[in-house]
């Protein structure tokens, strides 16, 4: 396993754990609260229980390495909505009182990498494609 390999693999699953937890975190400050900001933001209610379990379902797809390239885009779009909609009126570096886009950006472009690049050993994409071309 080359070096291009070992940074692959530390990025998809760290990233995999902070979505994790960015996803347990919206359940546990009680998704309806998170429904209700997000009406506020003028987003359908019922999305905030999709980026929910985008977040958490998509972070252990992560960990593990299975439809990377998928779930992947699938938070690019829900990261891109976060900024278009919460983030961008307060500006790269936020206003002091919310958090601004540059780590969503900083996200993006890692998971951007997850979906261009070739598959890495030790996730379950690989051990399929590997079966696959046995077969």
């Amino acid at each position: 396993m080359n070096r291009v390999a070992v940074v692959s693999i530390i990025m998809r699953v760290v990233l995999g754990i902070i979505f994790i937890f960015h996803g347990v975190d919206k359940f546990q400050m009680g998704i309806g609260n998170v429904e209700s900001w997000f009406i506020l933001l003028g987003i359908p209610g019922f999305v905030a229980y999709f980026v929910a379990a985008v977040e958490l379902v998509g972070g252990v797809m992560l960990i593990v390495g299975l439809f990377t390239r998928y779930v992947s885009a699938l938070i690019v779009i829900v990261l891109t909505g976060a900024i278009l909609t919460a983030k961008l009126s307060v500006g790269l570096l936020g206003n002091g009182q919310m958090a601004g886009y540059e780590l969503d950006l900083g996200f993006i472009l890692i998971l951007l990498y997850l979906i261009v690049a070739e598959q890495t050993p030790l996730s379950v994409d690989h051990y399929i494609q590997s079966k696959r071309s046995k077969s």
